[in-house]
């Protein structure tokens, strides 16, 4: 088989002679316009309390940083965050000029964030900004973003400094790898277990370009899955030949009357490599199948045997192995083909190749009209292979991809939990997040639903009757702390120590997975917690860790991160509901530093339903990111307002923020750097 490389892998994929890919330059429109543009920027920045920030009144004057923002800086911030005492390692007075400001902008905007929250200054602190001080902070910021952006531009060499560039040409990654040979193939075998783990990068998922490194182990392991799979495809029966059946399938001309094995066999090759690269094949790259199909009829093969020598060749042909995007010979912004745009379709909805209908469309040039492309994202969000997506975006952006592998409870403690029970906990969130795709309700009952889904297994766990059966089904719920993914037993599981709850856990992941907050790591030499949970002199677990959260360090991430966590101290290690622990009542109240008082999963979910548009931003980003594969950058801003923007006009259903990002300037772009591949 290594005699495959030497004949496909003699350069990058060449560009597409049927693709589009026309320059278009930045005078492109835009979607949306700068006008609404704009309002959703200004009205980015929410209170935790929900309370909308006022944008600039008509006419009222710009901001003006030397006169008006660097005073204030001077008189709530510097004295703790300057460069002799920087505290939370942060130095902002470094920041002498707007266009300082600038080359840090995510700073900033963090820094808004924990001010509006009223984090920032500490309530220690005798002075404090007026709320029209917080105000005039945050329009300028939001002014920063609309100022300095254009939104029909991609990250590019020249801002990589700055920014993210554009990854082109990724690789798929082992999950991708599976599904698209099993589609392709018309197989069920187990593929990615025998792959190296993909990193993780950008906004957190495993398809990030930049982490997709390909090694030679890698390729070695490509060698013996395209083999296996196309034997498995193709099997030989007892008589020594493959079985009939299997190539009916796959082969689907004979050589007979008026044929010969050579047109036969290369009308067959010509079509499993265009499903298989996913675009009209090269001819040039198609010379090195036929080249090896000729081989095989010449060294004795059957006809049959000599095309399964070049179906495993496709398999390991970068056209295959990459998502190819060919690099036009200019800079400059360009319009992707209709090819690749059907491959960026299908592997953010399907993490597989795109379809016969999808394929169709591109090949006919309908992918440049956006009401095909929706027409397209309809059918396939219904379609079976659509649970992928929430599978692959949805656990990893709800952090439980992990569960049964690197995250286990005590099997002492809870006997009750077993791998079996892992996998049905993480089936509950994937299938629960694909029914709301698939129907289109709102994506608000992320965060709280009156029903839920479950097996008998999983019911038993959540005490609930007359569930009967191994299959996961919708299942209404009377108990108002279940419904939404803070009550998923995979959630709560994941972010718990393997002995006892963790408030802190969970109270990092709704600031990070539900409201999009950056927790920054503990500092150094910060004393750990009991691992079981004990009372320690005569102070329950709840004290200690409210102990441990006055220590200067520690209060700025804690005071928000710890009540939040709390507010899930009703369910167990593994999900399970109560309301005493070591005979005691459980206290989950919280306060929060914005003043906002709750007790138990119900108020909690309703404080965080009142932040519904800062969920959507953050869903958004992770969702544009994961649709991207790579990091987002300033020139994703606008996606993303104009998605927040698309998701509150639209009942924030899941239609608005996919069809927003699909049809967006990135998603459908790419920027050449003018080197063509040789």
């Amino acid at each position: 088989m290594q005699v495959l490389f030497i004949l496909l892998w003699s350069g990058r994929p060449q560009m597409d002679p049927t693709g589009s890919n026309k320059p278009v330059g930045r005078p492109l429109a835009h979607t949306m316009s700068y006008t609404k543009y704009l309002s959703a920027s200004t009205l980015s920045v929410t209170l935790l309390g929900g309370t909308l920030l006022a944008p600039l009144a008509h006419g009222e004057a710009p901001i003006d940083f030397e006169n008006t923002i660097r005073p204030m800086m001077e008189r709530y911030c510097i004295d703790c965050h300057d460069e002799d005492v920087a505290k939370g390692d942060l130095n902002i007075d470094r920041f002498t000029d707007k266009n300082h400001v600038l080359d840090a902008l995510a700073v900033w905007q963090r820094m808004i964030k924990r001010t509006n929250n009223k984090e920032m200054p500490p309530k220690k602190k005798k002075k404090q900004p007026t709320d029209e001080e917080r105000r005039l902070l945050a329009n300028w910021v939001a002014s920063l973003d609309v100022d300095n952006t254009d939104c029909n531009r991609i990250a590019s060499e020249e801002s990589v400094a700055w920014y993210s560039g554009d990854v082109m040409s990724r690789r798929l990654n082992r999950m991708e790898y599976e599904n698209t040979v099993q589609q392709l193939l018309g197989i069920d075998i187990a593929l990615a277990e025998n792959f190296p783990t993909d990193g993780a990068g950008g906004e957190g998922f495993d398809n990030m370009g930049g982490a997709l490194y390909l090694s030679a182990i890698q390729l070695e392991k490509y060698l013996t899955a395209a083999d296996n799979a196309v034997e498995a495809a193709l099997p030989v029966n007892e008589d020594g030949v493959v079985s009939p059946e299997a190539a009916a399938r796959l082969i689907t001309v004979q050589p007979g009357e008026g044929v010969s094995a050579a047109d036969a066999g290369r009308a067959v090759i010509r079509d499993y490599a265009r499903r298989a690269w996913r675009r009209t094949p090269p001819e040039d790259s198609l010379e090195g199948l036929f080249t090896l199909f000729d081989q095989g009829l010449a060294q004795g093969e059957s006809y049959e045997g000599a095309v399964k020598l070049a179906m495993k060749a496709a398999l390991v042909s970068p056209h295959f192995l990459f998502l190819a995007e060919p690099n036009p010979p200019a800079i400059g912004n360009y319009a992707l083909g209709g090819f690749e745009l059907a491959s960026r379709i299908s592997y953010f909805l399907w993490s597989s190749m795109p379809d016969d209908e999808l394929l169709a469309a591109a090949e006919a040039g309908k992918l440049e009209d956006p009401n095909e492309i929706q027409a397209q994202i309809k059918r396939m969000v219904r379609d079976p292979k659509a649970e992928a997506f929430g599978r692959l975006f949805g656990g990893q952006w709800l952090g439980i991809s992990q569960l049964g592998e690197t995250k286990k409870p005590d099997p002492n403690l809870f006997p009750e939990y077993s791998d079996a029970l892992a996998a049905v906990m993480q089936q509950e969130a994937y299938a629960y997040f694909n029914d709301i795709v698939r129907e289109d309700r709102s994506l608000l009952e992320l965060i709280n639903s009156d029903y839920i889904f479950a097996n008998e297994e999983l019911a038993q766990l959540y005490g609930l009757e007359g569930v009967e059966g191994p299959e996961l089904r919708r299942v209404q719920v009377a108990d108002a702390s279940r419904g939404g993914v803070l009550g998923m037993a995979a959630v709560l599981t994941s972010t718990s120590h393997s002995l006892r709850t963790s408030p802190v856990l969970r109270g990092m992941w709704v600031m990070e997975r539900i409201l999009g907050e950056h927790v920054p790591p503990p500092p150094p030499n910060v004393p750990s917690l009991p691992e079981d949970g004990k009372s320690v002199e005569g102070l329950t677990f709840r004290q200690q860790l409210e102990v441990h959260r006055e220590k200067a360090e520690c209060a700025g991430c804690h005071s928000k991160m710890d009540p939040l966590g709390f507010g899930l101290e009703n369910f167990d290690p593994i999900g399970r509901f109560r309301a005493t622990q070591d005979e005691l009542p459980v206290d989950a109240s919280g306060v929060l530093p914005s003043g906002e008082e709750f007790a138990g999963p119900e108020e909690l979910k309703a404080i965080l339903l009142r932040q519904k548009d800062q969920f959507a931003r953050n869903l958004s980003k992770k969702m544009l990111g994961y649709a991207l594969g790579r990091s987002l950058n300033r020139y994703d801003t606008c996606v993303i307002n104009e998605s927040v923007a698309a998701l509150k006009d639209n009942e924030y259903r899941p239609s608005a923020l996919i069809n927003t990002i699909v049809l967006s300037y990135p998603f459908r772009h790419r920027y050449s750097n003018g080197v063509t591949d040789s």
